[in-house]
């Protein structure tokens, strides 16, 4: 007899990144303080942009957007984690699972568009300077969030559904620190093809069309760049998108890690333990990336800390 929602279980138990007791309070307090880093690192770049009017442009509306994402990102996930080590309980329950698998697909796959929505608006400032504010208008810019929310939205809402037609009988730990989809297609034991499928068709098409188009704009700015006559022109043109090409680099070498980590080993363990660069490692680093290189949100942290501007 085919297992059916009947046979659904109602509560999972999370493994996390270690079972050694005398690790726990380690890993509490080191994920505890990345995160907090994370957040009021991310803050502080949204409270800059808001309150410097030198920054509402295109780039830093974007950015103000993406500071967003990786704060609700981290927080899916991390949160949860430290939870459970502080009350030494692995429990999730199945709807806690799936909901944390939406918001964390939802919140992934924001990060993916409003990275390859920078490096178009990089694209246009580079090869497209004197249209650039005819190109990049308040209402193109709000339009692109607004479709980068909706395709994110829909692709989360449909993996979640997928996954509420599976059933889970027996295997009910997850060798994780939270309910990441691969892990959860391969707990259940109703067939799972229909949705490996959907996920692979939307890892392709959501995390390597973005990927393409980002591809694309920097071969374009390198061409222009490579036409501009002046060291100091090249430098200057290059030192715009050079924030932006290091938080891509970051996030796409990190998601690749996990998955290629995944295939070369069986151990669940080393892919939780990769995971945590993508889910926590990149967002709290995002905010040191764009504040290190960047004069004006320097310049605007500076006055919101209240340090006196040199």
């Amino acid at each position: 007899m085919e297992p059916g929602n009947d046979t659904r279980i109602s509560e999972f138990l999370l493994l996390g990144l270690s079972e050694e007791p005398e690790l726990q309070t380690l890993i509490f307090g080191l994920f505890l303080t990345m995160y907090l880093i994370t957040v009021f690192g991310n803050l502080l770049i949204i409270l800059a942009i808001g309150s410097d009017s030198h920054l509402h442009t295109p780039m830093y509306f974007f950015l103000d957007n993406l500071s967003f994402v990786d704060i609700c990102f981290t927080s899916t996930t991390i949160p949860k984690m430290l939870l459970n080590i502080q009350t030494q309980s692995k429990v999730i329950t199945y709807e806690g699972c799936i909901s944390q698998i939406y918001f964390l697909i939802l919140f992934a796959v924001s990060d993916i568009f409003l990275l390859s929505v920078m490096a178009y608006d990089r694209y246009v400032a580079i090869c497209h300077p004197l249209h650039y504010m005819v190109i990049m208008n308040p209402h193109l810019c709000k339009l692109l969030v607004l479709v980068s929310w909706i395709m994110s939205i829909l692709n989360s809402l449909l993996h979640c559904l997928m996954m509420l037609r599976l059933s889970f009988c027996t295997h009910f730990q997850i060798p994780h620190f939270f309910c990441e989809l691969n892990q959860m297609i391969q707990l259940a034991c109703s067939d799972t093809f229909l949705n490996n499928l959907v996920m692979y068709f939307a890892a392709v098409l959501l995390a390597g069309g973005p990927f393409a188009g980002i591809l694309y704009s920097y071969s374009k700015i390198v061409s222009s760049i490579h036409r501009i006559s002046s060291a100091q022109g090249k430098y200057k043109a290059f030192s715009t998108c050079a924030s932006h090409l290091s938080v891509v680099s970051l996030f796409y070498c990190t998601m690749l890690g996990v998955y290629l980590s995944s295939a070369a080993t069986q151990s669940s363990h080393t892919s939780a333990m990769v995971s945590v660069m993508y889910t926590l490692v990149a967002p709290m680093l995002n905010p040191f990336i764009y504040s290190l290189r960047n004069k004006d949100i320097k310049r605007a942290l500076k006055r919101i800390i209240g340090v006196p501007e040199m």
